[in-house]
């Protein structure tokens, strides 16, 4: 397994801080490590955020619930624990 480098959300500031506050909600739920991978450099970690929440936003002719059985789905035939 490699090991990446990552900022906790104690350890965060600034714009980084900024960034997981909004991550987390009002539910106050942590940050998903796949997420903080990118803590390093907080614009890319916006970005891939930003779009997450776009793919994975429900639509009139996808709902949430689809995209989230398909990323699953995905996930589970590729291998992967994500």
């Amino acid at each position: 397994m490699a090991w990446i480098e990552t900022i906790d959300e104690t350890n965060a500031r600034g714009k980084l801080a900024l960034i997981y506050e909004r991550m987390r909600g009002p539910r106050g739920t942590r940050v998903a490590n796949i997420l903080k991978s990118q803590s390093l450099d907080p614009h890319s970690l916006a970005a891939h955020h930003a779009f997450y929440r776009s793919v994975m936003s429900g639509s009139k002719t996808l709902p949430r619930a689809d995209r989230e059985m398909i990323a699953v789905t995905v996930s589970r035939i590729n291998g992967c624990h994500y």
